[in-house]
C-alpha cells in the first residue's frame, strides 16, 4: 500500500451551545419553558426577574419583513432533511425530521464535525449593553401564591376556589362514622386505592396482601406462603369486605365499584323500586355489548320484559353517572393557557403574545457590574474563576435573547397563520382553508422542521376558541370544480350534517358521503368513517334513538 499526503476541502456545520439552546427552547411547550426558566434562575446568578416596568425590545410584527439573520439560517440548515443524492460542498451534512420535532443527538450526526467546545464566553467583552435590559416588561411579575403585602395568609376566597379531591370528600364522610381503629384503617386503605373516577380496580385480596406486607405482620411472620400469613391475609381481607360496603353507601353513589356494571347496580338500587329500575337491574346483570348495541329484543328474552320496559330502563341507565369521581377531578390542571391572543381589530385581527407567559428576566446589574470593574484588577490566581464568571454572564445574555428569539419567531409563525387562515377567524371552521408546513416555511424563509416546532404545543386564543397551531394546518381534499377543501372544514361539515339528523334514522357513513358529494366535496366512505372516528361520533347503529 503506498503512502501519500492530500489536501481536500470539505464543509462541514458546528452547532455552538447558544444555537443547540436556541432549538431547544423552541420545541418546549409553555410549562416546560417555565421549568426551564425557574431552572435557570436558579443556576444562574446572573440572572434575575425583573420587578420593574420596563420598555422591551421592539420585535414581533414590526419585524416580519426583516431579512431571516444568520443564526436562524444556520438553524435551518442544521435542521434540514438531507437529500438522497451526495450534498454539494455548499449543503449542510447535518439533518433531523421535521415531523419528531426533537433537537437531541444534533452533534452526533453531523458527519465528520469536529466536537464543539461548550463556551458561552462570545465576543469576551463585559460590558454593559442593551442585552443586559429585561424583556418581556408587559408580564406580571410571578408572586408564588402569596399575598402582595408578604402575608402568606390564604384568605377565605382562596380556600373555596381549592378543588376537594374524591378521597377528601370521602374521608370527611369516614370521621363521622364510630368505627374501630381497625375498621377505620381498612376504610382508609379502600379510599386511598380508589382510582380517579372512583372505581376499585384490584380486588380485595390483591389489597389485602398489599395491606398485610405493609405492616409488621410480615416480618415477624416470615412470608405470605406460611399459615399464620396466609390466615392474617384472610382475616385483612374479610374486614376490607366490611369496609367496602360501608364504602359503597358513601356519596357519591357508586363509589367504591369493581366495574361499570356494578357503578350502575349501585346508583339504580338508591332509586324508587318501579317496573324500569327493577328492569333496569336485570340488564345491568347481562353483558353490557348488548345495552352498548340496544340489542332489545335479545335483552327482553334474557330478562323476560316486554319492549316498552326495556325502553325505559335503557332511558334509565342513560342518566346514571358511569365516573362516580368526575366532578371531583381537578379542572384547572387540564386548562391551557394560550401562548398567543387573537382579537378584532376594525376589519382585521390583531395578534399578540400572551403577556402571562412571557418570562420578565434581566441580568444582575451589581453582579454585572462588578465584573466590569474587577476586568483589569484581577491578580494572576483568580485567572480561572474569573473566567468562568464571564462565561455565566455570557450564558444569562444568551439565555434572554434566545427566549426573545422564541416568542419573536412564535408570533411571526402565528400572524403568518392568521394571515391565512383569515376566512376561519370571520365565519369559523366551516370556512377553513388547506394549509401545510411548508406554505408557512417559504413565506417566512424558515425551515419546515422550524415551523413544526413552533406549532407543536403552542396555543392560540381565537374568538371561537383556543386551538393548538396544528390545528390550522389541514390536507385538502379535491372539489368538484377542481378545488380543495380543507379536512377540517369537512369535518366540521360531518358534526352538522349529524347534528341535524333524525335520531331515529342516523346517517351511515354512505349516507354521509352522498351529502357530501352533494356539497361538491369527493370524500370516500372510508375516508368518512376515519373523520367521524377522529371527532369521537359513534356509528350509527350506536346514535339510533330509542
Amino acid at each position: 500500500m503506498k503512502q501519500g499526503l492530500s489536501l481536500r476541502v470539505s464543509q462541514h456545520l458546528a452547532l455552538t451551545p447558544q444555537l443547540q439552546q436556541s432549538i431547544r427552547l423552541l420545541q418546549l411547550s409553555t410549562l416546560e419553558m417555565a421549568q426551564e426558566v425557574e431552572q435557570m434562575l436558579d443556576e444562574n446568578p446572573f440572572l434575575e426577574r425583573s420587578e420593574d416596568t420596563a420598555e422591551r425590545e421592539t420585535f414581533g410584527l414590526e419585524q416580519s419583513d426583516v431579512p431571516v439573520s444568520a443564526g436562524e439560517q444556520i438553524s435551518d440548515a442544521a435542521l434540514a432533511e438531507p437529500p438522497s443524492a451526495p450534498p454539494s460542498s455548499g449543503e449542510s451534512t447535518s439533518s433531523t425530521s421535521a415531523d419528531t420535532g426533537d433537537g437531541e443527538g444534533l452533534e452526533g450526526k453531523l458527519d465528520g464535525a469536529s466536537p464543539v467546545e461548550e463556551s458561552w464566553e462570545g465576543d469576551g467583552t463585559v460590558e454593559m449593553s442593551p442585552d443586559d435590559g429585561e424583556w418581556g416588561g408587559d408580564a406580571p411579575a410571578r408572586n408564588n401564591g402569596s399575598n402582595s403585602d408578604g402575608d402568606d395568609t390564604a384568605t377565605a376566597a382562596d380556600l373555596a376556589r381549592v378543588p376537594v379531591s374524591l378521597q377528601d370528600h370521602l374521608h370527611e364522610q369516614a370521621r363521622c362514622l364510630r368505627l374501630s381503629d381497625e375498621d377505620s384503617a381498612a376504610l382508609y386503605f379502600l379510599i386511598e386505592s380508589l382510582n380517579e373516577d372512583g372505581y376499585l380496580v384490584d380486588s380485595l385480596s390483591d389489597l389485602a396482601t398489599a395491606w398485610w406486607h405493609m405492616s409488621d405482620r410480615s416480618r415477624r411472620v416470615g412470608g405470605d406462603d406460611s399459615p399464620a400469613g396466609f390466615e392474617e391475609i384472610e382475616v385483612l381481607e374479610q374486614r376490607l369486605a366490611m369496609a367496602l360496603q360501608l364504602l359503597q353507601h358513601m356519596d357519591p353513589t357508586g363509589v367504591g365499584a369493581r366495574d361499570l356494571a356494578e357503578c350502575l347496580r349501585l346508583q339504580i338500587l338508591e332509586l324508587r323500586n318501579t317496573p324500569e329500575a327493577r328492569a333496569a337491574l336485570a340488564i345491568c346483570g347481562q353483558p353490557l355489548e348488548l345495552m352498548a348495541k340496544r340489542d332489545i329484543k335479545r335483552l327482553c328474552n334474557l330478562c323476560g320484559i316486554d319492549d316498552e320496559t326495556a325502553r325505559g330502563a335503557l332511558a334509565l341507565i342513560a342518566r346514571l353517572e358511569p365516573k362516580p369521581g368526575r366532578r371531583f377531578i381537578d379542572v384547572e390542571r387540564n386548562v391551557v393557557v394560550p401562548d398567543v391572543i387573537v382579537t378584532h381589530a376594525g376589519r382585521g385581527f390583531k395578534v399578540i403574545l400572551n403577556p402571562d407567559v412571557m418570562p420578565r428576566l434581566r441580568v444582575h446589574d451589581v453582579y454585572a457590574n462588578a465584573m466590569r470593574q474587577n476586568r483589569g484588577g484581577r491578580d494572576s490566581g483568580g485567572e480561572a474563576g474569573h473566567a468562568a464568571m464571564q462565561q455565566r454572564l455570557q450564558e444569562a445574555r444568551w439565555f434572554i435573547k434566545n427566549i426573545q428569539q422564541r416568542f419573536d419567531t412564535i408570533l411571526r409563525v402565528s400572524s403568518a397563520i392568521v394571515e391565512r387562515q383569515r376566512n376561519f377567524f370571520m365565519h369559523g371552521e366551516l370556512a377553513m382553508r388547506p394549509l401545510v408546513l411548508r406554505e408557512i416555511a417559504d413565506e417566512l424563509g424558515l425551515h419546515e422542521s422550524t415551523i413544526s416546532r413552533v406549532t407543536t404545543a403552542k396555543y392560540m386564543a381565537t374568538p371561537f376558541g383556543t386551538y393548538e397551531l396544528k390545528y390550522f394546518f389541514g390536507s385538502s381534499l379535491g372539489t368538484e370544480t377542481g378545488g380543495n377543501a380543507s379536512s377540517t372544514a369537512v369535518r366540521a361539515l360531518l358534526k352538522q350534517f349529524i347534528s341535524a339528523e333524525e335520531p331515529t334514522k342516523p346517517l351511515s357513513d354512505n349516507q354521509l358521503s352522498d351529502l357530501l358529494r352533494e356539497q361538491g366535496i369527493e370524500c370516500a366512505r372510508r375516508t368518512v368513517a376515519k373523520y367521524r372516528e377522529a371527532l369521537r361520533i359513534a356509528p350509527a347503529n350506536l346514535r339510533k334513538s330509542l
